[in-house]
C-alpha cells in the first residue's frame, strides 16, 4: 500500500465545505473575478508606467515619433498613442474561468484589431513586405525628415518596396509572472474572507 501525504491547511479546507456549497460557489466566483481585476490592473498599470512587471519598455525610434507627429498625435511612450491598446485590456469571468488580456472582438478607435496590435507588440513581428505607393513614399520621407534623419536613411527600402519589423514589446507576460507568486495563497484567503472565515 502507498502512503499518501496530505498537504495545505486541511482544517480551513474543511470550515469551507461546511459553509455550504452555495456560499462556498459564490466565494470563489468573487475571488475569483478579484484575482483577475488584480492581473488586468497591474497590466493597465505597467503600460502606463512603461514597465510591465517592472521591465521598461524600448522607448519608440525617433521616426515613429516623427510619424505620430505627422499625424497629429503627441506622447512618447511605448504603445500608447490614443491609448486604445491600454484600454482594450479586458477582464471576461465566465463560471469557473477568467480571462485577462485583449479580446478578440477589441478594436481601435480606426476599426483595427487591438488583439492582432497585442499579439505583435508581444512577440514582435516577422519583417513585412509593404508595396510603396507614391503618396507612401512622400509620407517615408516627412518622416525621415521630420526625425533629422537624411533621405534613404531609412533602411530596409528597395525598389518601390519598404520592408519593416516590430521588435517585441512584451507587456501581457512579464504582468502574469509578477503576478503569479502567492495566486494561489492570496486566491484561498479571498475565498475564505468572503465564505465568513476572514482572511484578506
Amino acid at each position: 500500500m502507498t502512503a499518501v501525504t496530505k498537504t495545505g491547511d486541511w482544517r480551513r479546507a474543511r470550515a469551507l465545505l461546511a459553509a455550504g456549497p452555495l456560499r462556498l460557489k459564490a466565494a470563489i466566483g468573487l475571488a475569483l473575478r478579484q484575482e483577475a481585476e488584480a492581473l488586468r490592473r497591474e497590466i493597465v498599470q505597467g503600460l502606463t508606467r512603461q514597465a510591465p512587471g517592472g521591465s521598461p519598455l524600448a522607448p519608440p525610434k525617433e521616426t515613429t515619433l516623427a510619424a505620430r507627429r505627422l499625424k497629429g498625435f503627441g506622447g512618447s511612450k511605448s504603445l500608447i498613442v490614443r491609448a486604445d491598446l491600454r484600454n482594450g485590456v479586458a477582464t471576461i469571468v465566465r463560471g469557473d474561468e477568467a480571462f485577462v488580456g485583449v479580446p478578440r472582438t477589441a478594436r481601435g478607435k480606426d476599426g483595427q484589431s487591438l488583439a492582432n496590435v497585442a499579439e505583435i507588440q508581444e512577440f514582435g513581428s516577422a519583417p513585412i513586405v509593404i508595396p510603396m505607393t507614391d503618396a507612401m513614399r512622400r509620407f517615408v520621407f516627412a518622416v525621415l525628415r521630420e526625425a533629422g534623419e537624411p533621405i534613404g536613411a531609412g533602411g530596409g527600402g528597395g525598389a518601390g518596396v519598404v520592408v519593416v519589423q516590430v521588435p517585441a514589446r512584451p507587456f501581457l507576460r512579464p504582468a502574469f509572472e509578477r503576478i503569479k507568486p502567492g495566486a494561489q495563497r492570496r486566491f484561498l484567503a479571498r475565498v475564505a474572507a468572503h465564505s465568513g472565515m476572514g482572511g484578506v
